[in-house]
């Protein structure tokens, strides 16, 4: 029997409910896999058209901008193959539109699980960003087809800019959903300012319009900024990848595009730093806050 004075041998314990955040989620993939397969497979559960709305909505949208944009405002005529131009500038920001909103909401949509059992918080922002890049990829492929009918043959420079700017997208929907998601379990405020980012990223972006129209109307050093937001040098990847080669050289890349490129990754690891660091600070609260 022991007494008050023996010692205790933990040996081979370790204290719950505390982890390495993102680490750990990626050293249980079983759980992650679980996660993104239920939110593949129930996302459109019970409808008629099932995966068709992963085309259907984008290219609604689509076609209400093309004729807004492109018709009307008479945009086609300034840019060759605006449709492409178009086209692969919304995916983009659907993307990071989706992830980020569907993270924000990650984890008061798995309350019941958070409450009863521990596992790495992180994996619920994590695994929506992912089930959102699963949507996506049908988005990538009606693009792929757009493309290849107007001449679209991708080099491996070109290949390489869509990574990086997917890559750049995911970073940055993840950071910002870690944030949001976090202080959202606190304050549901977070929801309504997560929709007005999501209208800044669609109109403060060049996806209805072309850069060199904010160069005209900026001061430069505004314009600089403009460029190195991370979701400006995603489009103009996606862009540069699917869209340029398409062209007859009239609208020319940014100039500094690698550069703007590089900082955009840059901006997003940190924010992505940022956002475990928030996560972590607001997660001892959230079983008392569900």
């Amino acid at each position: 029997m022991l007494t008050k004075t023996d010692p205790v041998d933990l040996t081979g314990f370790s204290v719950p409910g505390r982890g390495n955040g993102i680490l750990d989620v990626f050293r249980r993939r079983y759980l992650l896999r679980l996660l993104v397969r239920k939110g593949v497979s129930t996302r459109y559960r019970n409808s008629a058209l099932g995966w068709g709305w992963s085309y259907v909505k984008p290219l609604t949208q689509y076609f209400i901008y093309f004729f807004v944009m492109g018709i009307v405002l008479g945009r086609n005529n300034g840019i060759d193959n605006f449709a492409v131009y178009l086209l692969s500038g919304i995916i983009v920001v659907n993307l990071f539109n989706e992830a980020f909103s569907n993270a924000t909401k990650s984890i008061v949509d798995n309350k019941a699980l958070v409450k009863k059992i521990y596992l790495p918080r992180e994996m619920f922002p994590i695994a929506a960003v992912i089930v959102a890049f699963v949507h996506f990829l049908p988005q990538v492929a009606v693009l792929v087809v757009v493309s290849s009918l107007v001449g679209w043959v991708p080099s491996l420079l070109e290949l390489g800019a869509i990574l990086l700017g997917a890559l750049i997208v995911i970073l940055f929907a993840t950071g910002l959903g870690l944030i949001f998601g976090a202080v959202n379990v606190s304050y549901r405020d977070a929801q309504n300012l997560v929709e007005i980012i999501k209208m800044l990223a669609t109109w403060g972006s060049p996806v209805l319009y072309s850069y060199d129209l904010i160069a005209r109307v900026l001061p430069d050093w505004l314009q600089t900024l403009y460029m190195m937001n991370p979701l400006t040098s995603a489009v103009e990847l996606f862009h540069y990848g699917f869209w340029f080669s398409t062209t007859d050289g009239g609208l020319q890349p940014p100039p500094n595009l690698v550069r703007d490129s590089l900082i955009g990754l840059l901006i997003v690891l940190a924010i992505t730093a940022i956002g475990q660091l928030v996560f972590r600070r607001f997660e001892r609260r959230f079983a008392q806050d569900l």
